[in-house]
């Protein structure tokens, strides 16, 4: 005998307290304290269920969707990992949804983070160290980059923002979900990736050696800083190797995510030439 499946939930009511919970998780103590943040997006939401990504809740409005095809086949992916499935009507899912446009997906997952304790490490790995960048999306251009480089590792030291913001995983399309990544203090990451021989390179433009010259071939964590001091001295006494970004023009710095693919691409050729 076959038995119905049952019926999603539906809210249509905008003012509903699971709603309003929802909301709450754009604040970072709530995200840290529940150990969830907010996944939204077609694209960013597929990512994430690709990389293992299990959501405690699934909420989809029809109305909402750019593609109503692929929009159902999603919503039936997450059911099949257990998740809840919620509809919601319009004005309701509006009242949710942290970006404009919405495309009528959005998700309720574990927050992304692995402790540094718990990450095993290649032995050619290449690392991308972060250190007091603010802007999330800074951050997420970074995962972008490190996405598509095969990086094996993304730390945030000193983190002034967590990988859990709605705008984080926003910027980096969800592939905050695909690479690993981990927060630390800068002491705690320096120590950790010493005692993993893990050579760090820090760019700075207080230096005579290119990026180019550098050899990155080896285990390397490439270092870049915060938009507006760049690296600390601390950081800066305790690379291996300086590196400098040639500049012809009138500004002395490149925008941090740009300045991270850039060195990270060059240990990308590197690699591959030898």
């Amino acid at each position: 005998m076959l038995v119905p499946a049952m019926s999603d939930l539906v809210i249509t009511s905008p003012a509903n307290q699971r709603l309003k919970g929802l909301v709450t998780l754009r604040r970072r103590r709530v995200r840290e304290s529940s150990g969830t943040t907010l996944l939204e997006g077609l694209e960013e939401t597929a990512l994430a269920l690709d990389a293992g990504v299990v959501p405690r809740a699934l909420f989809h409005c029809p109305e909402l969707m750019l593609d109503p095809t692929a929009g159902a086949a999603l919503v039936e992916r997450a059911r099949r990992t257990g998740a809840e499935v919620v509809e919601l009507g319009r004005t309701a899912f509006e009242k949710v949804a942290y970006r404009e446009g919405p495309d009528g997906i959005l998700a309720r997952v574990p927050s992304p983070g692995l402790a540094l304790a718990d990450v095993d490490l290649p032995d050619d790995a290449l690392v991308l160290l972060c250190e007091g960048v603010e802007k999330p999306g800074n951050l997420g251009a970074m995962l972008r980059t490190a996405d598509a480089a095969g990086v094996a590792l993304v730390i945030s030291a000193d983190p002034v923002t967590d990988w859990g913001n709605p705008n984080v995983i926003r910027s980096s399309k969800g592939t905050v979900f695909s690479v690993p990544v981990a927060s630390a203090s800068t002491d705690e990451a320096w120590t950790w990736l010493t005692e993993r021989g893990v050579a760090v390179v820090a760019t700075t433009p207080d230096t005579d050696v290119d990026h180019t010259d550098a050899d990155l071939t080896g285990p390397v964590a490439v270092a870049v800083g915060s938009e507006k001091y760049g690296l600390s001295d601390a950081a800066l006494a305790r690379a291996r190797y300086r590196v400098r970004i040639p500049m012809v023009g009138q500004a002395n710095s490149l925008n941090v995510a740009t300045s991270a693919a850039i060195v990270v691409y060059e240990a990308v050729r590197q690699r591959r030439a030898a």
